[in-house]
């Protein structure tokens, strides 16, 4: 027994040596290939296709992380043509498929298309009994433009809701306003909030949306007893942390979410309640994404239905539990077993074909190797039931590099 390079290689009683790869333990004949595709399309359909996180798999702040650069050049043919499906699953949503889809492209230098693109705020687009509704939106950047995207058709903001009440944002000393306002009288209730993405001004995101939530959605007024059940509330993006350039994770949208129903369970005695969940790891978001790995296998002929997914994310809470949920869910346990507090919408995207979806847990990002996710505090959201279970991961690798060299291994698709 010897090593061949990084490779484990044995002489077999033929006398022929073998040699066994490092990341996925294939045996095979020294020198010889699996399925190597540089001079053109693969020779069969793929059966399998990937869903990758963006944030500290990907990039890391404004910047492209050196293993997707080589992760990516491994993903496409002599064309530039991906070999495979693939699509970008992230929980971030302050910009529009096109913008990110873009950047992408430009951080990884292939074509990436809107439609490879699955925001956290993608799937609300299906919850279609709200889009009529008056919804009161919070997050950052073109919000409106988001939101109308989604198909919400009357939306008020955060910004244009302070304008019409100045005097309900107290905190800052220097926008309380110096005069006393007329008061309101012909402002339309509002029926709903979406929650996009967390947002500038905490505060006075937070105290507008309790005074709606409290006053059944008309703030100049106010009630004597605060509405319950309340108004319904639909959120996207569930991330505790997330990874920058700083050494350390930084606030997402779930540390906002945890102020807002700290708040209001402080303040009514009850827990603040969502009509929608989703982005990862809500099971709506991988069925979305899957539904999105068929249309572009339709699109390319490839004929072979895709049977295994390969998640790769950074944060085990996220990217790792959502996708053993999904794996869950694709085993048909359907009936009580998988934990799912909110609508599955299975109906207005087709039904499942692939058999199992397989996380795989990179740490060029938010993950810390040093610290078992068993034994730490659970970062997932309120809703989602600690399960030890859901937050190990199928693989644990250095990178998105050595993720997709792994999978290309277990699926023959490159030299071994």
């Amino acid at each position: 027994m010897g090593l061949y390079g990084c490779f484990t290689a044995v002489r077999a009683a033929s006398g022929r040596w073998l040699r066994q790869h490092p990341l996925c333990g294939a045996w095979g004949p020294q020198g010889s290939p699996g399925r190597s595709y540089a001079g053109g399309l693969p020779q069969t359909p793929p059966t399998f296709g990937f869903l990758f996180d963006i944030d500290g798999v990907l990039v890391r702040g404004h910047r492209a992380i050196p293993a997707a650069l080589e992760a990516a050049r491994k993903l496409v043919d002599s064309n530039g043509r991906l070999r495979m499906p693939v699509v970008f699953v992230t929980n971030a949503g302050n910009c529009a498929p096109q913008v990110k889809a873009q950047e992408l492209s430009d951080f990884l230098g292939l074509q990436v298309e809107p439609e490879q693109v699955i925001l956290s705020s993608s799937p609300l687009k299906f919850f279609s009994k709200f889009h009529k509704k008056r919804m009161l939106v919070s997050g950052q950047g073109p919000v409106v433009d988001h939101a109308w995207n989604l198909g919400f058709q009357n939306v008020v903001t955060v910004d244009e809701l302070r304008q019409t009440f100045p005097v309900l944002d107290m905190v800052d000393l220097e926008r309380r306003p110096k005069t006393m306002p007329p008061l309101k009288t012909d402002f339309p209730p509002i029926e709903g909030v979406l929650l996009l993405g967390e947002p500038v001004r905490w505060e006075t995101s937070l105290q507008l949306i309790i005074d709606v939530l409290l006053s059944n959605g008309d703030p100049g007024t106010g009630l004597a007893v605060a509405p319950y059940p309340h108004l319904p509330v639909l959120i996207s993006n569930m991330d505790l942390l997330w990874m920058a350039e700083a050494k350390m994770p930084r606030f997402g949208h779930g540390t906002f979410l945890l102020c807002l129903e700290s708040i209001y369970r402080k303040i009514t005695g009850k827990e603040l309640k969502y009509a929608a969940l989703v982005g990862k790891p809500n099971i709506t978001t991988y069925q979305y994404a899957e539904s999105l790995i068929r249309k572009q296998a339709e699109r390319r002929a490839w004929g072979a239905p895709i049977r295994r997914l390969y998640a790769i994310g950074d944060n085990p809470v996220t990217d790792v539990y959502g996708a053993n949920l999904y794996n869950r869910y694709l085993q048909k346990n359907r009936n009580g077993e998988v934990q799912e507090c909110y609508e599955v919408v299975e109906e207005k995207q087709g039904s499942p074909t692939a058999e199992r979806c397989l996380s795989i847990l990179v740490r060029s990002g938010v993950y810390n190797p040093s610290l078992r996710q068993t034994e730490t505090p659970f970062h997932g959201h309120r809703d989602f039931v600690f399960d030890p279970s859901l937050l190990e991961a199928s693989h644990v690798v250095a990178d998105v590099h050595e993720a997709v060299q792994l999978v290309f291994c277990k699926e023959g698709w490159d030299h071994i």
